[in-house]
């Protein structure tokens, strides 16, 4: 299962419909705190799609990533944004963590999950 994170409805309802035609399955939130409340349930949740743009947080999938840490150590992480990824805000990854720009294909889509996916 694969938790989305976008906060932009149309985003998010595209991605998730990608990401369940490549074969997993998902869950989606539009928020931190729902994306929260997801990782809390009893959810299987393998992996993390977040935008690190969420709004009225200026870095809300960072900080979303590492508390999802927390609670689920081990947990895949992959961040999406269409913005400039300046090393200040790499430095707010999850170790481990991908990255995958917008706009980006259901092939690009494809590769970096497979690649956070990957042991």
């Amino acid at each position: 299962m694969i938790l989305i994170v976008e906060d932009d409805a149309f985003i998010r309802e595209m991605v998730e419909g990608m990401i369940q035609d490549l074969g997993h399955h998902t869950l989606s939130a539009s928020d931190v705190d729902e994306g929260l409340s997801l990782l809390r349930s009893a959810q299987h949740i393998k992996a993390l799609f977040t935008d690190i743009n969420l709004k009225a947080q200026e870095f809300g999938g960072c900080d979303l990533a590492r508390q999802a840490i927390k609670l689920r150590p081990g947990l895949r992480v992959l961040y999406t944004t269409g913005n400039l990824v300046t090393d200040k805000i790499r430095s707010l990854f999850v170790a481990g963590a991908h990255l995958l720009l917008k706009p980006y294909t259901q092939n690009q889509l494809q590769v970096s999950i497979e690649a956070t996916l990957a042991p």
